[in-house]
């Protein structure tokens, strides 16, 4: 009789044991999805939000120079390329890691009814020990014998149902960690790949951005703030506007013009200067006739 207290006691323990075990798994692998639920859907969020910046970009680069402009669209499509890669890792960290934890509940669900049936056949034992007590002290004749027997059997049936008990949360705590070792595998080598992915798309644009000409498109802007003829015009006051120093500077460069200039204005004089004589000669011999 002390024998069949003990192994109650003892299947007591091991069912209050598997019970904690069930709800610590179902505590912590529903909190684990939910947490990794909300990181999937920050990222597709932060890949829409992706999307938005990307057709910005792209008007806005449509207003703008033509080498500001190439920079632009070319990180913008580096940056598109990008969010492709997210909406793959939102896709795989959903079917790789999401899935499986949702999977526990029902993983769960089927454990509890194990535990519901080794608790039954438990507590049938129990009565029967309690029922065996009453009949021994209320009639201590040959009916505490057909008790026994029948605690008997349902001892058996307690042991027979915690052994499967056992066999079970055994397996359940094996493919437990198991599954912990390839969800969490999983998880890593998804945003390796996709870091991975990152890493090179944004040294791309970020060459794009580096191999803008600011000093080109700063000519095109300047060219675009005057007309040509204004320009022109712009030309002929600088070139008025020269020093006297800068003027003498220009002359001495071109020698050539300046003494050709110079014999033309020579000669120029010295032919009025023989009209003048003629006239002069043509006067004098009028007088004397």
């Amino acid at each position: 009789m002390l024998m069949l207290g003990r192994g109650v006691d003892a299947r007591d323990n091991q069912t209050r044991q598997i019970r904690d075990a069930v709800s610590n798994v179902e505590n912590h692998f529903g909190e684990l999805c939910q947490i990794f639920a909300a990181y999937v859907r920050k990222t597709a969020r932060l890949r829409d939000k992706a999307d938005l910046l990307v057709n910005e970009i792209h008007a806005y680069a449509a207003t703008e120079t033509p080498n500001l402009k190439l920079g632009l669209k070319n990180f913008a499509s580096e940056f598109s390329k990008l969010q492709d890669y997210r909406q793959a890792e939102v896709e795989r960290l959903e079917a790789k890691v999401v899935e499986p934890l949702k999977c526990y509940g029902t993983i769960v669900k089927l454990k509890r009814e194990d535990l519901k049936a080794a608790l039954t056949a438990k507590n049938r034992e129990a009565k029967q020990l309690s029922q065996l007590e009453r009949t021994r002290q209320r009639n201590p004749s040959d009916r505490h014998i057909i008790a026994e027997s029948e605690l008997q059997r349902a001892s058996l049936d307690a042991t027979r149902t915690s052994r499967l008990l056992e066999e079970t949360i055994d397996n359940f705590e094996k493919q437990k960690i198991k599954d912990i070792k390839n969800i969490f595998s999983e998880f890593i080598a998804i945003e390796m790949l996709f870091h991975g992915k990152a890493l090179e798309i944004y040294t791309a644009a970020f060459h794009a951005i580096q191999n803008i000409d600011e000093n080109e498109d700063l000519e095109v802007f300047r060219s675009s703030l005057y007309p040509p003829e204004h320009q022109s015009r712009l030309d002929i006051v600088r070139a008025n506007s020269k020093s006297p120093l800068q003027r003498t500077g220009s002359s001495k460069s071109c020698p050539g013009i300046v003494q050709q200039i110079s014999r033309n204005q020579l000669k120029k004089e010295e032919e009025e200067d023989e009209e003048e004589d003629d006239e002069e000669e043509s006067e004098t011999t009028r007088d004397e006739r």
